[in-house]
C-alpha cells in the first residue's frame, strides 16, 4: 500500500509540474468586441440541429445581436419536435433552414449534417455552433479577429456549462478538466507538437483548410469529430489551431447525471482506440490516482496518511484552477475522487457498449462497429 500511494503522489506531483500545465486555464477568450458596427460578411454560421426546439430560439436570438451581414445556416438533422419551424420564427436576415437528407450508411448524424451546410457555404470563414449554445455578443468578431491577426486555421472554445444543476455544478468542470488533461490546450497550439484538440460546439475554421482535407467526408465516421477534425487541419492542411476556455459561450441545457453519463460514454472507449488492454491499464491509473489515497487516508499507517495526504493535496491543486475558473463550490474539490471514479464508470459503460457491437450512441441514434 504504501508504494501505491507513493507512485500515486508522485504521479500527481508529475502532473503539476509538467511545463505544458495540461491543469492549467491560461488559455481563454472572452468577448472583447461589441457588437455595433462588427462586419461579420465573411462569416457563416453552420448550425446542425436535431430535436433541438426547446433552446435553438435562443441560439439564433444570440447570433442576432454578434453584427451586421452574419449569414446562418441551420441544418435539420431529421427533427421530430418543430426544431425548423422554431427555427423559422426567429426571422433573422440571412439566415437560410437546410432539410439534412436521410443519413447515409458511415456517417455521423453531426458531421452528414454539417456536410450539407458546407456545400453552401461561399465565406472564408464557417463558425460551427451547436444549437444549445448561447454565445455573448460580439463573441464572433472576437473569434474572426483573432484567426485572422494570428493567422489561425481553426479557433474553437469550450463552452462553459450552465451550473445550474447538481450534476451540472458537480461533473461539468471534472470533464472539461480531464479533457484538458488528455488534450492539453497548450501542446496543441505548438506547431511542432502531434497533439491537436478543438471543441467541436464553438469552432471557427478556415472554409479553404476545410476543403483542403476534403471537408466533413474526410472524418465522415468519427465519434470524437471535434479533435479529429483539428488533427486533419493541423497535419493535413498545416494550419495553425487554437482553442481555450470562456464563458462567453455557454451551454443552455443543464444535464442530468443520464445525460452525463451518456456524454462521456459516448466518446470514452473511442479515446482508448477501441482497446480492452487500455481499458484496464486506464482502470488500473485511475484506482491509482484517486481511490488509493483515499484508502491510504483512511485506513493507513501514520507513514501512509501522510503520503496519501500528499497525493490528495496535489490532485486537489491540479483541479483548483478550473474549479475556480467555473466558480464550483468548494465542497466539489473534495469529491474530486469520488467523480474520477464515477468517469471510470462512464468508460466501462462505453467499453459494455462497444462488447455489445455498438460503437457510440448519440441523439436517439446507436453507431455500430461496422460503420467506424
Amino acid at each position: 500500500m504504501e508504494w501505491a500511494l507513493i507512485l500515486a503522489a508522485a504521479m500527481w506531483l508529475a502532473l503539476l509540474l509538467v511545463p505544458w500545465r495540461p491543469w492549467a486555464t491560461s488559455e481563454r477568450m472572452e468577448s472583447d468586441v461589441g457588437p455595433d458596427g462588427c462586419d461579420l460578411h465573411e462569416v457563416t454560421v453552420l448550425m446542425p440541429a436535431r430535436n433541438e426546439s426547446d433552446v435553438i430560439g435562443r441560439a439564433l436570438a444570440a447570433l442576432a445581436r454578434q453584427g451586421g451581414d452574419l449569414r446562418i445556416i441551420v441544418i435539420d438533422d431529421a427533427s421530430d419536435d418543430g426544431t425548423a419551424i422554431v427555427a423559422a420564427r426567429a426571422d433573422l436576415p440571412g439566415l437560410t433552414i437546410l432539410q439534412a437528407p436521410p443519413l447515409p450508411p458511415g456517417w455521423t448524424g453531426k458531421l452528414w449534417a454539417l456536410e450539407q451546410g458546407r456545400l453552401q457555404v461561399e465565406t472564408p470563414y464557417i463558425l460551427l455552433l451547436d444549437a444549445d449554445i448561447w454565445v455573448a455578443p460580439g463573441l464572433v468578431a472576437t473569434l474572426l479577429h483573432k484567426a485572422q491577426h494570428e493567422r489561425l486555421a481553426l479557433v474553437s472554445l469550450m463552452a462553459a456549462p450552465a451550473m445550474q444543476g447538481l450534476w451540472d455544478r458537480w461533473l461539468m468542470p471534472v470533464f472539461i478538466y480531464f479533457f484538458k488533461l488528455l488534450y492539453p490546450f497548450r501542446l496543441a497550439h505548438a506547431k511542432e507538437s502531434r497533439y491537436a484538440a478543438a471543441a467541436g460546439g464553438c469552432l471557427l475554421v478556415s472554409r479553404g483548410a476545410l476543403a483542403d482535407i476534403g471537408g466533413f467526408g474526410a472524418l465522415k465516421g468519427a465519434v470524437i469529430d471535434d479533435c479529429t477534425l483539428a488533427a486533419r487541419i493541423k497535419h493535413r492542411a498545416q494550419g495553425a489551431i487554437w482553442i481555450g476556455l470562456t464563458h462567453s459561450a455557454k451551454m443552455m441545457r443543464s444535464p442530468s447525471l443520464r445525460d452525463v453519463w451518456r456524454m462521456v460514454a459516448r466518446t470514452a472507449f473511442t479515446q482508448l482506440r477501441y482497446s480492452f488492454v487500455l481499458l484496464a491499464l486506464c482502470a488500473a491509473v485511475m484506482v491509482l490516482v484517486f481511490v488509493i489515497p483515499v484508502i491510504g487516508l483512511v485506513w493507513g499507517g501514520l507513514y501512509g496518511r501522510l503520503t496519501a495526504l500528499m497525493a490528495l493535496i496535489f490532485m486537489i491543486s491540479s483541479y483548483i484552477p478550473t474549479a475556480r475558473f467555473y466558480a464550483q463550490p468548494r465542497t466539489a474539490w473534495a469529491l474530486l475522487p469520488l467523480a474520477g471514479l464515477a468517469f471510470l464508470l462512464m468508460t466501462f459503460t462505453s467499453a459494455l457498449w462497444y462488447a455489445r457491437g455498438v460503437r457510440s450512441r448519440w441523439k436517439g441514434r446507436a453507431y455500430g462497429r461496422s460503420e467506424g
